[in-house]
């Protein structure tokens, strides 16, 4: 009898082994992309948890505006970034890995949004964004991730436009944290909301007396 059940047991395990084995990856480079089990798919799941209307709104997108939407990943928010946009808005969006942005390009050429929309590789600590050019810059879920939340905001202050406004979304917990960081960096706050549930929208514009970036660094002469 032992023997049988033994037996038996090892068939189940087999089948479930066979079964996860057959089963196709989900992931790709973090991203999950396939349905879940109540048939929503990614942009579905992503538009009732971190609602981007709400971020639209906050920030006053209007078609015509150049905006940057950092750490973009696979253009789950840039798609209604760059609706918000157009016609005639530009969007810049930027990560630190190249092929997530591949996904973010097959998303922008689905919805129609490939010829307004430029994806930038950039480094962890540099924005990569020109000076004076955007009518706003958004950071959703992402400021948490740099090593000097400071430091890279007071790099990013000059990419703003006259009047350009930066957001950064994120979990509540890392609330006071940006805050104080873009109080730091020379940032003050406009407008706060809390409308999504356990997030914030915090809007901000530079302050006349900002501090001065620092410089970029020396690069050697040639020989």
């Amino acid at each position: 009898m032992r023997v049988v059940v033994r037996l038996a047991v090892a068939a189940l395990i087999a089948a479930a082994l066979a079964a996860c084995k057959a089963e196709p990856d989900k992931a790709a480079a973090g991203h999950v992309a396939e349905a879940d089990r109540d048939g929503d798919d990614d942009q579905t799941l992503f538009d009732r948890e971190r609602q981007p209307e709400v971020i639209i709104k906050a920030l006053a997108l209007e078609p015509g505006m150049v905006v940057a939407d950092v750490g973009a990943g696979t253009g789950l928010l840039t798609v209604h970034v760059a609706r918000a946009v157009s016609p005639g808005g530009r969007v810049v969006a930027t990560d630190i890995d190249g092929a997530v942005l591949e996904y973010l390009r097959s998303r922008m050429i689905a919805a129609g949004y490939d010829h307004s929309v430029e994806g930038r590789v950039v480094t962890p600590t540099e924005p990569g964004l020109e000076d004076g050019r955007y009518d706003a810059i958004l950071l959703a879920q992402v400021d948490h991730y740099f090593d000097d939340r400071v430091g890279w905001l007071t790099k990013v202050r000059p990419a703003l436009a006259p009047g350009g406004k930066l957001a950064i979304v994120n979990r509540m917990h890392h609330r006071s944290a940006s805050l104080a960081a873009a109080d730091a960096a020379g940032f003050q706050l406009v407008t706060e909301i809390s409308d999504i549930p356990g997030q914030y929208v915090a809007v901000f514009q530079a302050k006349a007396s900002a501090p001065t970036p620092p410089p970029p660094p020396a690069t050697k002469a040639s020989p």
